[in-house]
């Protein structure tokens, strides 16, 4: 039985969600090894927070939750 076209559409968000978290977090941590010393300053000069470790770590933990639910939505669809 096919999935209805919310699951499929959760399952797309949700690995968007993952992916680009995953890369911001990564940009993040690239930035932190060449230059550890910006990781205090602000992320925009268009505001003064967030700071660039604050967005890693959004970025981390939006990552690992999209992928947790992500999981959770296929194994959901497994089951039927």
């Amino acid at each position: 039985m096919k999935p209805p076209k919310s699951g499929k559409v959760a399952e797309r968000l949700l690995m968007t969600l993952a992916l680009y978290g995953f890369v911001g977090w990564a940009y993040i941590a690239g930035n932190a090894i060449s230059h550890p010393r910006t990781l205090h300053l602000q992320l925009t000069h268009l505001a003064s927070w967030p700071h660039e470790e604050d967005f890693g770590l959004a970025c981390f933990v939006v990552s690992a939750l999209a992928y947790f639910l992500l999981q959770f939505v296929k194994a959901g669809h497994a089951d039927r």
